[in-house]
């Protein structure tokens, strides 16, 4: 009989509350870290990580643990694997809830332009916030939903969020204005770029999701990236961070249950497996007319994976890194 229990039911942990440090330790090193603090006219805290301020690789590292709802450890590794200098490692022992709960850019925001008095806003949140004011269908699938008196929240953006909404937010999460915490991360900056390449571990477990693999057999996750230089241009810049999983991510998730699922999970999740795969995501995108309903759900997924089954000590491996290709964008010949 199959079990129909939500991954996360039961589950007390506070995304939110274990990320309190992370964000005063933010908001302490801001100058270190190089990023702006200020409050807004309601008493919200906006963290600048690469509008005004010029952020910094550092602070990409702090911002994807504060994702990750203090339940995952983001860090760097050199050494020039694979032949590129520098790589984003990302380990959790709480994967599903770290990465689906906390870390993915599931939240929708737009505002039209009358409502912002100017142009209008769109960006995906991400991060603890979201399982406070859980309006994505996924939290119910998840069985589970924050409850705090402080929230964080992440935004790809290049300026801030109208007034219209950060009072969405206030609403939604159920918060006073000086107890939740912005961060904006432009992809063209070094945070951005930082932070984005930090979600490969999310990345396989969005897939796993997708492919209907059962969450609460997922136990563990390790993955790695390569961190590439960010670029002034939006699309170039979004297009780099995700080559950087595409094409440069291995991750390996440790599992429970049957051999022949995770067998299965190996096989499908990697990358190499959608159409559009073998091409830099900034010309899919192109080629999709800027619309990334477009383009094949299953491209969004890492290179190279590793299954392993604790109850059986079985692994499974399947896909495989395309570095050619990522140096062929990203490197210039000196």
């Amino acid at each position: 009989m199959t079990d129909t229990t939500p991954p996360l039911a039961g589950c007390t942990l506070s995304v939110n509350a274990r990320t309190r440090p992370l964000v005063q330790r933010l908001l302490d090193d801001a100058e270190a870290l190089a990023v702006g603090v200020a409050r807004d006219d309601s008493g919200v805290c906006i963290v600048d990580a690469g509008i005004v301020s010029r952020g910094s690789v550092a602070a990409g590292l702090l911002i994807g643990e504060i994702c990750m709802g203090g339940l995952g450890h983001v860090s760097l590794r050199g050494g020039g694997l694979e032949g590129w200098p520098t790589w984003v490692e990302v380990r959790s022992s709480q994967p599903v809830l770290a990465c689906l709960g906390s870390q993915y850019a599931g939240w929708s925001l737009a505002a039209s332009k009358e409502e912002t008095g100017g142009k209008k806003f769109f960006s995906l949140g991400s991060g603890p916030a979201r399982a406070l004011a859980g309006k994505e269908p996924l939290y119910a699938e998840l069985g589970y939903r924050d409850r705090a008196d402080v929230g964080v929240l992440v935004l790809e953006v290049d300026r801030a969020p109208p007034k219209v909404i950060v009072e969405k937010l206030l609403h939604d999460c159920g918060l006073q204005a000086e107890t939740l915490t912005l961060v904006l991360t432009p992809t063209s900056s070094l945070a951005g770029t930082t932070q984005i390449v930090a979600r490969s571990l999310e990345t396989a477990l969005h897939k796993a999701h997708q492919l209907g693999f059962a969450l609460a057999n997922i136990i563990d996750g390790v993955a790695v990236a390569p961190l590439p230089a960010p670029s002034p241009d939006g699309v170039t810049a979004m297009g780099r961070t995700n080559d950087a999983i595409l094409y440069g991510g291995r991750v390996q998730l440790s599992v429970r249950g049957d051999d022949a699922a995770a067998r299965q999970l190996a096989h499908d999740l990697p990358s190499g497996n959608s159409r559009d795969h073998g091409r830099s995501f900034a010309d899919i995108f192109k080629e999709a007319g800027y619309d990334f309903y477009k383009i094949d759900g299953g491209l969004f997924a890492p290179a190279e994976v590793w299954v392993s089954n604790v109850d059986s000590g079985n692994t499974w491996h399947a896909g495989s890194l395309n570095m050619a290709l990522l140096h062929s964008l990203w490197t210039q010949q000196a």
